[in-house]
């Protein structure tokens, strides 16, 4: 098949799917820009002196994704999975930073596009990511809200279409998840 100047990135990830090797290196151009806004946005939200950089985290969670065997349905799919990479890429790091100051402070992450009544507050991205595994088991579709609404900046009507769902369901989901999470993080720093 041959492909003009802007490949469909649907197409490519069908192909990689079905393991077409010059899929891979032809999908990362396509895909960088969006994958690297969704690393910025991310490392914009946190307190400074991080030593993960969002071309980095952008080069990881691409490896990983290009590397599993999963069958992409479009490109929502694949970027809400590319955010739970990032999200579980982010957390290995914050782990083994952790580890390295022998229990010592926690990264911080600032919530400011997600948690309304506290804008601007920081809290502990492992608190977080604790929390996120919590919400998962109590309700799996506002877990999947939240991870492609923060994590990878995707609109509520992506959301929607990828989880196939209304707009109006992704908009109630998400005002119930934030407050959820508020709610939850409150009890953490109170604690």
């Amino acid at each position: 098949m041959v492909e003009g100047p802007n490949p469909n990135p649907t197409e490519l990830l069908h192909r990689l799917a079905d393991r077409d090797a010059s899929a891979a290196a032809r999908l990362l151009p396509v895909i960088y820009e969006d994958l690297r806004g969704l690393a910025s946005d991310y490392f914009r939200r946190q307190e400074g002196g991080h030593t993960l950089q969002p071309t980095a985290l952008v080069h990881e969670a691409y490896a990983k994704l290009a590397g599993s065997s999963s069958a992409w349905k479009d490109r929502a799919h694949f970027f809400a999975v590319a955010a739970t990479a990032m999200r579980q890429i982010l957390i290995d790091h914050a782990r083994r930073k952790q580890a390295e100051k022998r229990g010592g402070d926690r990264a911080r992450v600032t919530l400011s596009n997600l948690l309304t009544p506290s804008r601007g507050s920081v809290i502990d991205v492992l608190a977080l990511n604790e929390l996120l595994d919590r919400m998962e088991q109590l309700d799996p579709r506002q877990h999947q809200v939240v991870e492609m609404r923060f994590f990878a900046g995707a609109s509520e009507e992506e959301v929607a279409e990828a989880l196939g769902i209304s707009r109006t369901t992704v908009q109630s989901e998400w005002r119930s998840a934030k407050a959820w999470l508020a709610k939850e993080l409150r009890k953490g720093d109170t604690q």
